[in-house]
């Protein structure tokens, strides 16, 4: 008998075609969806003014960083919650199964962000661990579930994760609104509070529906055999351990300093990929079919990289840039500089279904995902681009840039980010060997590990060269390499069947 025989459960087969409960989507798409929209809210929402409660004086409730140092370590933490994703990844396929990884990380999310609502430096970092760690558990499992609702020929996948998309970005646009005006009216540990509200419903809502989830049974489709799993969970458990008193002991002699760790965070992020695409190529369970596929997906990797250097510094650069050199008043009203984070939310939650409808009335004739990934490179840098004419010809630091400067950089990069990352996502579920579902997807949120990784270094120059070079330069680095894929588009065509 064949392993679909064998080994799994009817829970675990997608929907029947006929399944369009959700705007012509199964029903999933609503559970998992709504998951989003509360993690976004809470992740994005923490996100908004983590930069700016860094950069803020020790007096009025902040870390007191400069803006270069705030922003690298803003761009650090971003890099440990996308390389822990690897171990989700993991822990999905060999133990715990995609359902139980998505809830695990919901709850340590929230538990993270009640820490942070406590307003003490020490609890901060607590939080923060804990986001990270669970965000890693989540953000890859939830996708690979999106993937699971559709059959490989499914013409809907794009589709659907473009109103996947959507949602995160509803979460996106809401939690900086909500986050932002607490943190300028009642102090920033009032925002971290709310980040803890709403990723409490969003655990609610997933576990309540439940039902319409493929991929939910409680045992890992690959699990290791019950001896090795009792030896990799001890392993786990003694090594987290381990890493936790070392940081301890090396803290307290004073080497581990923040400059180190980020430091090393960088490091690490480009080792990861390196080290997880070598042990895909070599893996004994990757098809030489898979393997072939494997070849055109660094060259998404790569570009999702580029792309998100320039996306992640929406929540870093430009909050900062945002707070001291652009209006934050519009016909009268006035804002929190952290509302602007809501623009791109809102932009990729008006531009998604228009994408996803695009794309559906196109269906064959619609563009080859890596075109799709390359136009979006290319916006990401135009993003930034645009950013080189309000911030020149300025002597000083004194000036206030229209309001519409960062609103238009946030709908290019709005557009861009539909574009890449919906394609980009439903091409890994495609692309990912059978054996390496989960951890694959793991290995395109190592692209964002590797982008924040890059970050956290170069955004120390944001104090140190002028506006128009530092935007200037990263954002011609970004349309080079969109150029570069759109001219590997033949190969990449020829190579990533059954990638359409």
């Amino acid at each position: 008998m064949s392993r679909t025989e064998v080994d799994v459960e009817p829970e675990d087969q997608p929907p029947p075609e006929d399944d369009h409960a959700f705007f012509g989507q199964p029903k999933g798409l609503l559970t998992l969806s709504g998951l989003e929209v509360w993690e976004r809210f809470s992740f994005l929402g923490m996100q908004a003014i983590l930069v700016l409660y860094f950069a803020d004086t020790v007096a009025h409730g902040g870390m007191g960083m400069s803006a270069g140092t705030a922003a690298s370590v803003s761009a650090a933490y971003g890099t440990l919650v996308y390389l822990v994703s690897v171990a989700g990844g993991w822990l999905a396929d060999r133990i715990l199964g995609s359902y139980r990884s998505v809830l695990w990380g919901g709850v340590l999310i929230a538990c993270g962000h009640y820490a942070m609502a406590v307003p003490t430096g020490t609890m901060t970092w607590v939080g923060l661990g804990l986001i990270s760690g669970g965000t890693g558990l989540l953000k890859p499992n939830v996708a690979t579930m999106v993937g699971k609702l559709y059959r490989t020929d499914d013409e809907r996948r794009d589709a659907g994760f473009a109103l996947y998309y959507m949602a995160i970005n509803v979460g996106a646009f809401a939690g900086p609104l909500i986050t932002g005006w607490l943190g300028d009216h009642k102090g920033w540990h009032w925002g971290f509070s709310a980040a803890a509200v709403g990723m409490t419903f969003g655990l609610i809502q997933y576990v309540a529906g439940r039902r319409h989830l493929a991929g939910r049974r409680n045992t890992a489709e690959f699990a290791l055999a019950p001896d090795a799993m009792r030896r990799a969970v001890r392993l786990i458990v003694v090594g987290v351990v381990a890493v936790a008193i070392l940081a301890t002991l090396l803290a307290g002699v004073g080497w581990l300093t923040m400059d180190r760790f980020v430091d090393l965070l960088t490091v690490v992020s480009v080792i990861a990929p390196v080290v997880y695409f070598a042990v895909m190529f070599m893996s004994p369970r990757v098809t030489p079919d898979e393997r072939g596929r494997l070849r055109p997906y660094i060259v998404l990797f790569l570009a999702s990289t580029v792309f998100n250097f320039i996306l992640f510094q929406a929540y870093s650069t430009m909050m900062l840039l945002a707070s001291t050199n652009a209006e934050t008043s519009i016909l009268g009203f006035d804002f929190p500089a952290s509302w602007y984070a809501s623009a791109l939310g809102a932009f990729e939650v008006g531009l998604a279904p228009v994408v996803a409808a695009l794309w559906v009335r196109m269906g064959p004739r619609q563009p080859h995902a890596s075109t799709k990934i390359a136009i979006g490179v290319v916006l990401g840098g135009l993003s930034f681009l645009l950013m080189v004419l309000p911030t020149s010809g300025h002597s000083g630091d004194d000036y206030l840039m229209s309001v519409w400067w960062i609103v238009g950089s946030y709908l290019l990069l709005g557009l861009g980010d539909i574009l890449l990352e919906t394609s980009g996502m439903s091409a890994t579920t495609k692309l990912a060997p059978a054996a390496f579902s989960s951890q694959t997807m793991s290995l395109w949120f190592l692209s964002l590990a590797l982008a924040n990784g890059i970050q956290a270094q170069t955004v120390k120059l944001y104090d140190d060269v002028s506006k128009p070079a530092y935007f200037g330069v990263n954002g011609a680095i970004a349309v080079a390499a969109g150029l570069a894929v759109m001219a590997a588009a033949p190969w990449l065509r020829r190579t990533m069947h059954p990638v359409h």
